[in-house]
């Protein structure tokens, strides 16, 4: 049995994740979920996300951060719930140009109105050239 196997372990994992993908410490990520939907919907998210839909072995981060993109963008979320995932995206390997490949892509599936809106935060949200990152 692994600590992701208990429930705690599985909000502690799903902490963990919220906090990689917003980029903030785990006590942060909490405090910022538990402000925007409650301590209950926290942890329940929380316990989502440490089960084996972000800690699998059969996706790459860069998968599943190009999957959220989608389902997010599928239900026009192009606001800041959409910003962690483009970051998380770019930090997993996806280029610029792969973001905007994607966003294409979803234009074909999804139509123009969503798709262009997250190609616009997408680019809102790009790195600036000449910028230090501290990655």
């Amino acid at each position: 049995m692994n600590a992701s196997d208990t429930m705690a372990g599985r909000i502690a994992a799903g902490r963990a994740v919220y906090a990689r993908n917003l980029g903030v410490p785990e006590d942060e990520a909490q405090r910022m979920l538990q402000a925007r939907a409650g301590a209950q919907y926290a942890r329940e998210a929380f316990l989502a996300a440490g089960g084996p839909g972000w800690s699998g072995t059969d996706l790459t981060d860069r998968d599943r951060s190009i999957a959220v993109i989608a389902a997010l963008v599928g239900h026009h979320v192009v606001d800041a719930r959409l910003t962690p995932y483009l970051n998380a995206a770019r930090a997993a390997g996806v280029t610029e140009e792969g973001l905007a490949e994607l966003m294409v892509l979803l234009t074909a599936y999804l139509g123009q109105p969503a798709a262009s809106a997250a190609m616009a935060a997408a680019l809102s949200t790009a790195p600036r050239p000449g910028a230090v990152t501290t990655d």
